[in-house]
């Protein structure tokens, strides 16, 4: 079996403006790598939290969150009463929630981040946004390129925290 070069090595994904190549590039290798570290990975192990790092769990359902929150933020739009409910469940233990669940949701908000960013104007990648009731200072860019560097942060700590749990 012949392994692909990573994704950000394909060249450019069709649909998506260049200057956001980088961003499209990061958040599909993760799904890509995401699928491959929780493949066959038990349920019942989700919650387990050892050396006190946060739950496989917790990781899935935040990163989805994140993107989510993202996109919303740069619509220039308030969260909305079910994304503040989502942000505080994230992690909440809940035994019913299967790990194909968690990843059919996560590839969810994939698919819904990378439709948005594909409608993208790329003229617009350095418009201020506001992010929280703060209003604390980003651009369009720099809330898709957080979207990206956490998507990819947060696999690294699911990574570890697998490996620990499946050895």
């Amino acid at each position: 079996m012949t392994q692909k070069p990573e994704v950000w090595l394909r060249g450019p994904i069709d649909g998506y403006p260049l200057l956001l190549q980088p961003v499209v590039h990061a958040v599909l290798q993760a799904q890509e790598e995401m699928h491959d570290l929780m493949k066959d990975f038990p349920s019942d192990l989700l919650w387990e939290r050892p050396a006190g790092m946060a739950s496989p769990a917790f990781h899935l359902q935040h990163i989805a969150g994140v993107l989510d929150r993202m996109v919303t933020y740069v619509k220039e739009e308030s969260l909305s009463k079910n994304q503040f409910d989502y942000l505080k469940k994230e992690g909440e233990l809940d035994h019913n929630l299967t790990t194909e669940e968690l990843l059919s949701f996560f590839d969810l908000q994939i698919r819904s981040f990378l439709e948005f960013v594909a409608k993208i104007n790329a003229d617009t990648l350095t418009e201020f946004r506001g992010v929280g009731r703060a209003q604390l200072p980003s651009t369009v860019g720099g809330l898709l390129f957080h979207a990206a560097e956490h998507t990819q942060r947060h696999f690294g700590q699911l990574l570890v925290t697998v490996k620990v749990l499946q050895n």
